[in-house]
């Protein structure tokens, strides 16, 4: 808000009673089109219908499938095998009726015959070959991974509920079982898959889950995309079986799950769901210790480190021990082991319900991951919470991930890969990278795994959402965390790139992946929250939105509507612009006029005038001849003197016509006219341009000659009417010396060089009230009146007869004339030429 000294003037200075007249002052020149304006309705969602409202809510038959999974399955850790069977319960709760089921095998896409193996370009070699290069990295070599890596899931058999063969055809990352009978709406389908798959080798072959073999000989699993997992069939896709090349995520079904894992005995799981068998797999001590947990303010170890990997750390010193989990109304699993695991806990209050946050580590970890992981995962949950909606899970997890790097979501539970160096140090970097990571993946909790997008094809509707969130907890964890400075101004590289692609580009298909699927959105919903909406507005509508979808499956399209519906305003431009197109935004001061309201003192406009033309006499020509030519010039010189040259004439003296003038002006005042005549203040006429093309919301910093500030605030609609540039007048009794465009840095404007106007302002240009007044005589009409009204005035006789039937009242010649019957000689109008 503006100071008190500060008054904006909108289209004129005219009050709100002279609404019925025509503005005196003219407008900017109107270039939008209202068929082409950034502001008109958004154009390319699909149609509300019986399943999604145009509000952006669910529609009320919306409808989504449910898939149940009982599992068995064993890790065998010498042949790094995982090996299992699952029941899958399939209920059809859609209005279609299914003839065959697809399902996801992820672990094919290690096939050296993939789709995803042959569709990524090979890295530059050349820029790496030669004994003068420091070496060629591990990772642009993990398309040559040994070939047990690459064998992918293999299928043993899919059976029908009574045991018989199910035929089914595996296409790439997909698998299609054709059922014998269709499968109508309401029905449910009963039947299991047997399968097995190598785990990959994590050094050679990267990826989101695998084995790494630490120093030791101990291996560490991370275990995700481990079985087949039904496609989702949804109302705006269908199956959504594209095929899973390694950018893209997963679209995946809500359901129950019932896994019980065997591993060596010595091993420790954490996984999703809750633990419930803890008395087969937990010694005495450490069940008193998960209990205790529950109240603990801070982490507490369920598995200390000096137990980690020792035989008394376990109730079974032999063989194999079975680990049971149940996991209601999630769209995954995944679970983490290790011969040596280190397991700490603690409770997270979360509106009344104890919820366990977790996390499990071996000693590479230490010290960093007991003194940050677990506190991170509960700052998480309460920030998230309030933002969103209450985290409805019993546990949340964050484990030891691959490699020492990255990391990776999945339902209750996430791999993290920062690692402290091995003397037991770690950096500042080091400390904030596994704080951000962690915040990151528990965050992916509420994104997508309960509010379910579909990530295969919308990459931004979890990482965007789930990034702009992790900014928030991170500022709140510490307001000097490093990405806090560039949430918005640290995108502003990646908007000048010249192939940068939509944000609204399918998952495979996003180059930079990076910038446009996480700080792009991110950057949007900060600016959304600050500067468009205001974050009052911004978080009841993101709020709502998040309720809305809770344990569905939104698209776009749903969130777009919701943010509009939820916060009564309408944000097409924006959608259009930040998600749609690849415009950058560049706002530019491009000029800054200073007027005053004149004072109708016909002395003091002449006095202007004789100022003004005395600074245009100040051109290099003029000066240059006033030497070569004599004062006066030819005219001069060769004696063609009249009125205007002989010195009888002053400019620049106010006549009676001035001064009827400003009385007739006066007089044709409508009364809320009046009132300006005591305006006295400067007024500023303050140009803008958009420069970028992409209308912003517009916020300058006005700095005046005592040194004093003021902020102005205008919408993105500034642009409704005036596309290309946009110009507002400010009424203040102060000089103004510059204008700064977005000086709090809330919009990502790719050139900062024209943001800032401290050029010379202008005098001041005189804008008087009233109307254009009649045609005034010429000056020497008025010199040969004011003549002939002195010679009357100085005879002192006036006649007074009748003349062509008018009586006259004559002086001087014109009366001698009259008594001689001759008619006074009639003067020319003056011409011009």
């Amino acid at each position: 808000m503006l100071g008190p000294r500060l008054i904006l003037l909108a289209a004129g200075l005219a009050s709100a009673g002279m609404a019925q007249r025509p503005p005196s002052p003219p407008y900017p020149e109107n270039k939008s089109k209202a068929n082409e304006s950034f502001f008109r309705k958004l154009e390319n969602l699909p149609t509300p219908n019986l399943y999604r409202a145009a509000s952006g809510a669910p529609g009320h038959r919306y409808w989504q499938q449910q898939v149940d999974y009982k599992i068995r399955v064993s890790l065998d850790d010498e042949k790094q095998k995982v090996s299992g069977t699952e029941d899958i319960t399939y209920h059809n709760n859609s209005p279609d009726e299914l003839r065959y089921l697809w399902l996801q095998l992820d672990q094919n896409i290690r096939k050296a015959t993939s789709t995803g193996a042959n569709s990524r370009s090979a890295p530059n070699l050349e820029a790496l070959a030669g004994d003068d290069k420091p070496g060629v990295p591990g990772y642009v070599l993990r398309s040559l991974a040994s070939k047990d890596n690459r064998d992918g899931h293999v299928i043993h058999a899919v059976k029908d509920a009574t045991g018989k063969d199910l035929p089914f055809t595996v296409v790439d990352t997909m698998m299609r079982v054709d059922l014998p009978v269709p499968l109508k709406p309401g029905q449910v389908l009963k039947f299991s898959v047997a399968w097995d798959y190598v785990v990959n080798n994590y050094k050679n072959a990267g990826g989101r889950s695998g084995v790494e073999q630490l120093e030791d000989g101990a291996r560490l699993y991370n275990i995700a995309q481990w079985q087949p997992r039904l496609v989702a069939y949804t109302d705006d896709m269908g199956w959504q079986h594209q095929q899973f090349l390694g950018q893209g995520e997963f679209t995946l079904e809500f359901g129950d799950w019932d896994v019980e894992i065997t591993v060596p005995w010595d091993f420790t799981i954490l996984a999703t769901g809750e633990l419930q068998n803890p008395q087969e797999v937990l010694t005495a001590a450490q069940r008193d210790r998960l209990m205790k947990a529950r109240s603990a303010s801070k982490p507490l170890f369920i598995v200390a480190p000096e137990e980690a990997g020792k035989g008394e750390s376990r109730p079974t010193k032999s063989g194999t021990s079975v680990w049971k989990f149940k996991a209601a109304n999630v769209r995954d699993f995944a679970w983490n082991t290790c011969r040596r695991q280190i397991w700490d806990a603690m409770g997270v209050d979360v509106n009344g319900r104890t919820v366990l946050a977790m996390s499990g580590y071996t000693k590479e970890g230490m010290p960093l991951w007991d003194k940050y992981s677990t506190a991170a995962v509960a700052h998480t949950l309460r920030v998230y919470g309030r933002y969103t909606f209450d985290y409805p899970y019993p546990v949340a997890i964050s484990c030891l991930g691959l490699g020492g790097g990255g990391g990776m979501e999945y339902p209750m539970l996430c791999f993290n890969g920062p690692r402290p160096e091995k003397d037991g140090t770690y950096s500042e970097r080091t400390k904030h990278g596994l704080v951000g990571v962690v915040i990151h993946e528990v965050g992916h909790n509420f994104f997508p795994m309960i509010v379910n997008s579909d990530e295969r094809q919308w990459s931004w509707m979890d990482e965007g959402f789930n990034t702009f969130l992790q900014y928030l907890a991170e500022k709140e964890w510490n307001p000097d965390f490093p990405t806090t400075r560039s949430i918005v101004q640290g995108i502003t590289d990646y908007l000048k790139f010249p192939d940068a692609t939509p944000i609204m580009t399918q998952s495979d298909a996003v180059r930079h992946f990076g910038p446009n699927a996480y700080q792009k959105p991110a950057a949007g919903f900060n600016m959304l929250r600050e500067t468009i909406m205001g974050r009052e507005l911004f978080d009841f509508a993101f709020k709502e939105y998040a309720r809305r979808w809770k344990f569905k499956r939104p698209q776009p399209a749903d969130f777009f509507r919701s943010m509009n519906d939820a916060s009564g305003l309408d944000l097409d431009w924006f959608w259009r612009g930040w998600f749609y197109m690849t415009l950058a935004p560049d706002l530019a001061v491009e000029n800054v006029e200073l007027f005053r309201l004149g004072d109708l003192d016909p002395a003091k406009a002449k006095e202007r005038q004789r100022e003004a033309d005395a600074r245009r006499d100040q051109n290099i020509s003029k000066l240059r001849d006033k030497t070569l030519i004599p004062e006066g010039g030819a005219e001069k010189a060769q004696g063609y003197q009249d009125f205007y040259t002989d010195g009888s004439y002053d400019r620049y003296a106010v006549t009676a016509a001035d001064r009827q003038k400003v009385e007739a002006a006066t007089r044709a005042l409508a009364a809320d006219e009046k009132e300006w005549l005591g305006f006295r203040k400067n007024i500023y006429r303050i140009t803008f341009r958009n420069a970028g093309k992409f209308p912003m919301p517009i916020i300058a910093r006005l700095e005046f000659k005592d040194g004093s500030s003021e902020v102005l605030r205008l919408p993105a609609q500034a642009w409704l009417m005036n596309e290309e540039r946009f110009s507002k007048l400010v009424a203040t009794d102060k000089e103004l010396t510059g204008v700064e465009l977005d000086p709090f840095q809330e919009i990502p404007d790719i050139d900062r060089g024209n943001d800032v106007y401290a050029r010379r302002i202008g005098p001041a240009q005189i804008l008087n009230l009233g109307r254009t007044p009649p045609r005034q005589p010429n000056p020497m009409q008025e010199k040969e009146a004011e003549k002939k009204k002195s010679a009357q005035g100085s005879a002192g006789t006036e006649t007074g007869e009748k003349v062509g039937g008018r009586s006259l009242s004559l002086k001087g010649e014109e009366a001698k004339a009259a008594r001689d019957g001759k008619k006074p000689e009639e003067k020319k109008p003056e011409t011009g030429h």
